[in-house]
């Protein structure tokens, strides 16, 4: 074959994988496969209370452990 035959044999050959991957992910997208990344999960965000500033409060033995 001359170089036309040969570019249009490769042109031929591309376009026939390009189907075959189109089709590949329409398969897949039947049975809930995502090929995109899955995005990263967004941050959880919690509202604590601030400790109160009594003094009293903090120096008693009923101060909270976490504050």
């Amino acid at each position: 074959m001359g170089a036309v035959g040969d570019a249009a044999m490769q042109a031929l050959v591309e376009l026939i994988a390009g189907f075959i991957a189109l089709l590949a992910a329409v398969v897949l997208s039947q049975f809930g496969v995502d090929i995109h990344a899955p995005k990263p999960a967004e941050r959880e965000v919690h509202r604590v209370q601030d400790c109160r500033s009594d003094p009293a409060v903090t120096l008693g033995a009923e101060a909270g452990r976490d504050c």
